[in-house]
Order: C-alpha cells, then sequence, then structure tokens
C-alpha cells in the first residue's frame, strides 16, 4: 500500500489498518476511505491542517469502534 505523505495522516492511517477499518484503497490519488457502510470517511492526500485531518481521521475511528480503541 502506497504510504500517505503527512507522518500525522500516515499514523492515523497505520492505526485503522491496524483495528481493521480501512475498507478502501485507491492508491493512484492517495484517497482512503475509512469505516465501514454505516461511517466512513474520506482521507485526502493534500488537507489545508494535516495534523487536524489527523485528529478527525482518529475521532471517526473510535465513533466506528465505541470506546473500544
Amino acid at each position: 500500500m502506497k504510504k500517505h505523505p503527512n507522518k500525522h495522516i500516515r499514523e492515523a492511517i497505520d492505526y485503522a489498518v491496524e483495528v481493521g477499518m480501512l475498507s478502501t484503497l485507491a492508491s493512484q490519488d492517495m484517497h482512503f476511505i475509512l469505516g465501514h457502510t454505516e461511517h466512513q470517511m474520506s482521507v485526502w492526500s493534500t488537507p489545508k491542517d494535516p495534523e487536524t485531518h489527523a485528529k478527525q481521521i482518529l475521532r471517526k475511528l473510535k465513533q466506528c469502534n465505541g470506546d473500544e480503541l
């Protein structure tokens, strides 16, 4: 799998892979979909604020898995 260019987002994606929440990857444009049918989130390759985007990813993962994360 291609790695995201931003380290904060890359760490969030790696965590999503660890907990089994990475459902789709379109590596040609670095577009990832996290979650499952009820909760999904796109991960952008060039967000304005990468650190905030990484925090949003982690919040969505927590929402999907409840308090288990």
